[in-house]
């Protein structure tokens, strides 16, 4: 039997290359782009695995009925919550790219709690007003805790780096155990615990029903007033307005918040209703903590190694539970 993989989106030269070489003889690639109406349908058709960017754009409404041979649907990013996903046949397996961007995501975690740990943006501010705090004390990260919401690919490369820089590592996850090292480990249901015992906290955790708005006042309550917090997931798992408040009355609270409420790639432009950037204690980046060269091939590649244990007979890694099928958009 020959297998094929079916890309529905547009897919530069190199990164045809990238699929090429990482698919090597296991299955044949068809880009939809190439094809007429008639051939598109064919391809959704026989293909035994789709890799797709995103679903309700890059196919038409009648082509998702002609999905039928599918062993999975295999998507490139990480975080497709934003994705469609109770459009899609019930009967197909969908996986995301879990971990795909980890490593330079971690590195700008490490990057954004060091530079609120040492008040760089603060002190530099400082200098151009002429103002010289040499005496004003910063923080050391060796020997505090990094508590870690969310402990998949991202989390864990970010506790390799901060375990470096001497941290004890707290984490959470939907199992509550893991293969890699830990000081503690927990599950939902111990959120509080890693709240209060974290002096940064990062946020890697997918956005779904259950963690939008999980971070509220309450839950920014339990944390130490000096905590670092720094999210890179989705802005809506914290709520907006309560963080906002926090970060008024705790000048010592820092947030580094790469992941916003309303971002372009998502919603068509950026909006924040709370001036967070005239904060002093808040770090911004504009949601780029991944956007390094050739990430999007090793995204492609990280995609593809995924089809392939599928088209050899092994489960897939990163598959959508039923309950996280829901329609993303009403999240």
């Amino acid at each position: 039997m020959t297998h094929t993989v079916a890309v529905t989106f547009n897919v530069r030269p190199p990164e045809r290359a990238a699929l090429t070489d990482a698919i090597g003889s296991a299955a044949g690639l068809v880009y939809l782009t190439d094809l007429d109406d008639a051939g598109r349908i064919g391809a959704l058709r026989d293909a035994t695995a789709i890799l797709a960017r995103d679903t309700g754009k890059d196919l038409r409404p009648n082509e998702l009925a002609n999905i039928h041979s599918a062993r999975l649907i295999q998507f490139m990013t990480a975080g497709i919550d934003f994705v469609r996903l109770d459009a899609l046949p019930a009967t197909v397996p969908v996986a995301s790219n879990g971990g795909a961007y980890a490593g330079p995501m971690a590195e700008h975690a490490l990057a954004m709690t060091l530079a609120a740990a040492k008040r760089l943006m603060i002190e530099h501010a400082a200098l151009a007003r002429g103002e010289f705090n040499q005496f004003t004390r910063n923080r050391m990260l060796s020997g505090k805790v990094c508590g870690i919401l969310g402990f998949g690919g991202i989390g864990v490369a970010t506790a390799r780096l901060m375990r470096a820089m001497g941290m004890r590592i707290h984490a959470i996850n939907r199992g509550g155990r893991s293969d890699e090292p830990t000081d503690w480990i927990g599950t939902v249901a111990d959120l509080d615990a890693l709240l209060a015992a974290s002096d940064v906290l990062i946020v890697s955790t997918p956005l779904t029903n259950a963690t939008r708005d999980w971070i509220g006042a309450r839950e920014l309550g339990l944390m130490k007033p000096d905590a670092i917090l720094v999210n890179l997931a989705r802005g809506e798992v914290i709520q907006e307005a309560p963080l906002f408040a926090h970060l008024q009355a705790h000048p010592t609270f820092f947030a580094c918040i790469d992941a916003w409420w309303v971002e372009p790639v998502r919603h068509g432009t950026f909006r924040v209703d709370h001036p967070f950037l005239s904060l002093p204690n808040v770090i911004g980046s504009p949601h780029n903590s991944a956007s390094v060269p050739g990430m999007t091939e090793a995204a492609l590649r990280r995609a593809m190694t995924n089809i392939r244990r599928v088209l050899a007979g092994e489960p897939a890694h990163y598959v959508l539970r039923a309950e996280e099928r829901v329609n993303q958009t009403t999240l």
